[in-house]
């Protein structure tokens, strides 16, 4: 069965002028589709263009050009149920530090216009596990529960559609961990998610479809599964008694290096090489090998590649 889409975008393009009138595209005919239940990581390096597409989804910046479409509804015909259908989780902790959690979802609510029998709020705050901090003063929240609480935010008007911008942004690892669960949970209910992080580990761990964008173009888009069976290089790690001089001929692209802790790291192309033709180079050489380690590359390596560091 086909998933809707939850957003689909074409040909969207942004530009800016400054003073002397030079444009610099901040969006250039991007293309992408976001379906139902997904979870979609937006990757770009600084000033890609991530945070000027989340700015025209939400409304506060006006594209020169192309089509978005927000579960159904077009950005420019019906700009209301576009912001109805998506909740915006930004970056900085914007709370009013005098409101507890549950003051201000109401206010939030009311923002809304959501009728009192219809709110949610002591729902949402049990999904965003703030429950027991209901009734206390956001000044007294850690910043993990403020970050909790922005998405709690976000959430009022039950949108089908959560974006999270730079989410675990200055969160601690523990706290991170339970964000991501707390989202991954939100997502078993349905709730499809979009996200930016420039934390290549976050977006392998948490995404099934992943966008690179870089300089305003879209440079890849695919299934997290795809992207990482892309690696071309694969790096080996040999732990050995001393260092002799490698033979170079025929080596065929395989990059031999070493270290001054009698460790040799062979980089080589998966698809060319087998393991066995580098463990015999260094026997070869008259190296014994006491130890071996393999790394297969991570999300990390492709961004690397795909944006040129």
């Amino acid at each position: 069965m086909d998933r809707k889409n939850a957003l689909k975008v074409e040909k969207l393009t942004k530009i800016y002028k400054n003073k002397s009138s030079l444009e610099t595209k901040a969006l250039n005919n991007l293309n992408l589709e976001v379906k139902e239940g997904e979870i979609f990581g937006l990757l770009g390096p600084n000033g890609a263009g991530k945070t000027t597409f989340l700015n025209i989804l939400a409304g506060t910046v006006i594209k020169n050009y192309g089509n978005v479409n927000v579960w159904g509804y077009d950005l420019d015909k019906d700009p209301r149920h576009v912001r109805s259908s998506i909740g915006i989780v930004p970056q900085e902790i914007n709370l009013d530090a005098f409101f507890s959690p549950r003051k201000l979802l109401e206010l939030q609510a009311g923002l809304y216009g959501i009728p009192k029998k219809d709110r949610i709020t002591d729902v949402i705050l049990k999904m965003v596990s703030l429950d027991a901090q209901a009734d206390a003063y956001a000044r007294s929240l850690s910043g993990g529960m403020k970050r909790r609480l922005l998405i709690a935010k976000a959430m009022v008007h039950r949108p089908p559609i959560l974006v999270l911008d730079e989410p675990t942004a200055g969160v601690d690892v523990k706290l991170r961990q339970n964000l991501w669960n707390n989202v991954k949970a939100l997502n078993k209910q349905g709730v499809t998610i979009i996200l930016t992080t420039h934390l290549m580990n976050e977006a392998e761990e948490m995404c099934n479809k992943i966008a690179i964008i870089d300089k305003g173009n879209l440079v890849k888009l695919d299934t997290t599964e795809n992207l990482l069976d892309s690696i071309k290089t694969k790096k080996i790690i040999f732990k050995v008694n001393l260092i002799n001089k490698i033979d170079e001929k025929d080596l065929n692209g395989i990059k031999f290096t070493h270290n001054s802790k009698n460790e040799i790291t062979a980089l080589y192309e998966r698809k060319k090489h087998k393991i066995d033709e580098i463990i015999n180079k260094i026997k070869n050489a008259k190296m014994e090998i006491y130890d071996i380690t393999t790394d297969d590359g991570d999300l990390e390596d492709v961004f690397i590649d795909l944006t040129k560091g």
